[in-house]
C-alpha cells in the first residue's frame, strides 16, 4: 500500500478515537491501558479512558474495577489488562523460588500465600503484623519493605491478584492460572497474540518502534524472552506494512479497510487533551516521526530543565498534535497554560473546540 505522512496521521488518529462506548467495552476493545499514580490533574488511565467513554468521570475505572473483568497487571508497562490477555501471559514461571532468584524465599511465599488464602483478602499492613510481630519474626524482621515487595512480587508471578485498592492500597488474594505451556505450537502461537494485542494498542508502528515494544513483551512473559526475536520476525512477515519516506510501518492486516478511509476521510474539527501515556503519543520516536517536534514527560526532570511542564499534555487538533497544555486545579477551578510547537492557530473554529475541550474536562473532573 501507498501511504504518505499525512495519510498516516489520519491513519493514526481515526484508529485510536472509536466512537465512546461504555467502559466495560472501551477496556475490552482496547485490551490494556496504562497506569500512572501521579495526578495532574487526574491520573494517566482515567485521562486515557475519558475519550473512549462516553459519560467518564476521573475514578471510574478504581470505582468499578471489580465488575469489569480486568485485572491489574503488567504488559509492556503497569496497568489494567483484560483476563483474556492476562492468559496468554501467565504463568509466568513453574518455580516462585527460580523466579525470586532467592532460593530462601521460598518458604515465605508459601507461608504468605496460604494466609492470604486462610483470610480471602489481605491488606498489606495484615501481613506485615501478623508475621513481624507473630511466629515467623525471623523471616520477616519488622520491614513492612520486605512484606510489600513479596507481596508484589508474588502478584507479578500470578499467585496473587489486586481484588481492589483502598485509599490507593492493593488488596490482595489468592491468584491460579492453568498450568505452563509445554507444546512449542501452542508457545509461539500465544507469543504472536501477544505482539498482535502491542500492534493492535499502539500501530501504526515505524520498524524500530515495533522492535522495541516486542522486545518489552519481556516484561508481559518473561519466560518466554529468548523467544522474542523470532516473534519479531514473524511479525515482519505478518502485518501489514508501507515504506513512508524510507521507513517501514506495521499494522494490523485487519485494519486495511480503515487505512483506506483514513486515508479520504476529512479529520472532524475536535480538540482533544491527551495523557502522557496515552497510545497516540506513548512512543516518542513514533510522535516526533508523525508530528515533527520532540515531546518529553517532564514529571522527573529538576524544574530549571523542564521546556514543557510538569505534566505537560499532548494538544490535538483534527489530526495534528500541535502543542501541550498543564492543567490543574486551583480553589475548584481548572487552570489551564498552553505551549505550541510553532505558533498557535488563528481560527474561530479552533478557538470553539479548545474550550469545548476544557468544558469536557471539567465535567470529567465534576469541577463546577
Amino acid at each position: 500500500m501507498s501511504l504518505d505522512l499525512e495519510q498516516l496521521r489520519r491513519f493514526t488518529v481515526a484508529r485510536n478515537f472509536f466512537k465512546p462506548t461504555t467502559l466495560k467495552r472501551a477496556l475490552h476493545k482496547m485490551e490494556f491501558v496504562q497506569a500512572d499514580p501521579i495526578r495532574a490533574p487526574a491520573r494517566a488511565q482515567d485521562l486515557i479512558l475519558r475519550h473512549r467513554v462516553k459519560d467518564y468521570r476521573a475514578g471510574d475505572l478504581e470505582r468499578r474495577y471489580s465488575s469489569l473483568d480486568v485485572e491489574e497487571d503488567v504488559f509492556v508497562n503497569y496497568g489494567y489488562v483484560t483476563r483474556s490477555l492476562q492468559t496468554l501471559m501467565h504463568p509466568r514461571s513453574d518455580s516462585v523460588a527460580r523466579w525470586l532468584g532467592v532460593p530462601e524465599n521460598e518458604d515465605q511465599v508459601q507461608m504468605l500465600l496460604e494466609f492470604v488464602r486462610e483470610r480471602g483478602v489481605a491488606h498489606p499492613r495484615e501481613v506485615d503484623e501478623h508475621f513481624a510481630h507473630g511466629r515467623v519474626t525471623n523471616y520477616w524482621g519488622g520491614s513492612s519493605n520486605f512484606t510489600t515487595r513479596l507481596l508484589e512480587e508474588m502478584h507479578y508471578r500470578g499467585l496473587l491478584r489486586i481484588v481492589r485498592r483502598t485509599k490507593g492500597i492493593r488488596i490482595y488474594a489468592e491468584h491460579q492460572h492453568g498450568p505452563v505451556v509445554e507444546d512449542p505450537a501452542e508457545r509461539q502461537s500465544r507469543i504472536d497474540a501477544l505482539v498482535d494485542v502491542v500492534v493492535r494498542i499502539y500501530g501504526p508502528l515505524p520498524g524500530p518502534s515495533l522492535t522495541y515494544y516486542v522486545r518489552r513483551l519481556r516484561y508481559a512473559a518473561p519466560q518466554w524472552g529468548g523467544e522474542l526475536t523470532s516473534a519479531l520476525q514473524r511479525a515482519r512477515e505478518r502485518l501489514s506494512h508501507a515504506r513512508v519516506e524510507g521507513v517501514d510501518w506495521y499494522w494490523l492486516r485487519a485494519e486495511e479497510s480503515l487505512v483506506r478511509r483514513a486515508t479520504v476521510d476529512s479529520t472532524a474539527d475536535i480538540v482533544r487533551l491527551l495523557a502522557p501515556f496515552d497510545p497516540v503519543v506513548h512512543d516518542r520516536a513514533r510522535f516526533e516521526r508523525l508530528w515533527g517536534w520532540v515531546y518529553r514527560f517532564e514529571a522527573y526532570t529538576p524544574v530549571p530543565k523542564r521546556k514543557l511542564g510538569y505534566y505537560a499534555m499532548p494538544l490535538l487538533w483534527r489530526n495534528q498534535v500541535i502543542g501541550w497544555a498543564n492543567l490543574s486545579v486551583r480553589n475548584g477551578s481548572l487552570d489551564c497554560e498552553f505551549g505550541y510547537a510553532s505558533s498557535p492557530p488563528r481560527d474561530r473554529v479552533f478557538r470553539r473546540e479548545l474550550d469545548l475541550e476544557l468544558d469536557r474536562f471539567r465535567t470529567f473532573l465534576t469541577l463546577k
